[in-house]
C-alpha cells in the first residue's frame, strides 16, 4: 500500500504480521519493527524473506525511502538524510505508530543515525547495521584489497570518488560480490528489488562525502544495539566502533558477528536473527 505522509507524497509500506495478538484472557500487542532499507536506490525487498521469522515477535513495517522503489518518484532536492529522517516520524504518524523499533541497515543506518538527532525521543529502540557515521574511504578500500585484490580496491575507489553508471558497472563486477562471501548468494535477490541509479548516484556526490553523524548520536535516549559484520568491506568495524563511542555508553550495545559481511544475517542468519530476537525482546 502507498501511505500519504505529506500531502502529495505517498511511501510504499508492506506489513507483515498482526498488531494485536490473543494472550489469555487478553489482546497482547506487539512491538512494531520499522526497516529502513540500504542504498541509495534500492528498496525493502533486502529484507524479504528472511526477516519474516520476527514476525512472531513483532509485527514488521517494511518501507521504501521516499523516492524509492514503489514509493511515489520525488525530486533530488528532497533526497536528503534530514528529509528521510523525518519521514520515519512522518510515517508513524499516519500510521497510528507510537514508539516503534527502528532498524537501518546500511543507507538506512545513516537515516536511522539522523533519526535519533533529530528525533531522539520517539524511538523505543534502535538497531543500526552495518553503516557508518562519516565517509572514511581508507577503510573501505582496505577491506576491499584484503578480500578481493588490487582490482576490488581500484574499482571501489573510482565508484566512491567517482559516482557514475560507468564506475558503478566496474564495482558491480569486482566489488559487489564481496559484501557477503560465506552463504551462497540468492540469484533472484536482485530481481526483486527495484533499483533506481539516479538516487545512488546524486546522493553521493551530493551528501555522503561531508557526511559526519557523530556529534547527533550523542542525543540517544533510548536503547541502541550496532551490530557489524568482522567481514564487511563496504562499513568495516572500525566504522561501528565510531558509532559506539559516540553514542551514551548507557544506551549502546554492540556486537561484531565474526565471519559475517554487510547484513550480517546474509552470512549468519541464525546468529544474526538471534542476536535481534534478543534485543527486541530485552
Amino acid at each position: 500500500m502507498r501511505i500519504e505522509i505529506q500531502p502529495g507524497v505517498r511511501l510504499f509500506v508492506d506489513v507483515e504480521g498482526p498488531g494485536f495478538v490473543p494472550d489469555g484472557p487478553a489482546l497482547r500487542e506487539k512491538p512494531t519493527l520499522l526497516l529502513l532499507h540500504g542504498g541509495p536506490g534500492f528498496d525493502h525487498a533486502s529484507f524479504k524473506p528472511l526477516f519474516s521469522r520476527l514476525a512472531d515477535l513483532a509485527q514488521i513495517v517494511y518501507v521504501d525511502h521516499r523516492g524509492h522503489g514503489r514509493s511515489d518518484p520525488r525530486p533530488a532536492e528532497e533526497w536528503t538524510l534530514d528529509t528521510f529522517a523525518d519521514d520515519v516520524v512522518r510515517l508513524c504518524d499516519a500510521l497510528g505508530i507510537e514508539r516503534p523499533i527502528v532498524l537501518g541497515q546500511s543507507f538506512g543506518g545513516f537515516v536511522a543515525q539522523r533519526y535519533i538527532a533529530r528525533h531522539p525521543g520517539h524511538a523505543a529502540k534502535v538497531i543500526l547495521s552495518s553503516t557508518a557515521p562519516r565517509f572514511e574511504l581508507a577503510r573501505k578500500l582496505a577491506m576491499f584489497e584484503r578480500l578481493g585484490g588490487a582490482a576490488a580496491r581500484d574499482a571501489a575507489e573510482a565508484f566512491w570518488t567517482r559516482p557514475d553508471a560507468a564506475t558503478w558497472a566496474a564495482y558491480e563486477q569486482h566489488c559487489r560480490h564481496l559484501y557477503n562471501t560465506t552463504q551462497p548468494a540468492d540469484p533472484d535477490a536482485g530481481k526483486r528489488g527495484i533499483f533506481r541509479p539516479e538516487i545512488l548516484f546524486g546522493w553521493n556526490e551530493a551528501e555522503h562525502a561531508a557526511m559526519d553523524l557523530r556529534a547527533g548520536l550523542a542525543a540517544a535516549r533510548c536503547p541502541v544495539l550496532v551490530l557489524a559484520g568482522s567481514h564487511d568491506p563496504v562499513c568495516p568495524v572500525a566504522d561501528a566502533e565510531d558509532i559506539a563511542a559516540a553514542l551514551p555508553p548507557a544506551l549502546v550495545q554492540y556486537t561484531v558477528i565474526e565471519g559475517a559481511g554487510h547484513g550480517t544475517w546474509r552470512d549468519r542468519p541464525d546468529e544474526a536473527l538471534a542476536r535481534l530476537r534478543a534485543f527486541i525482546a530485552g
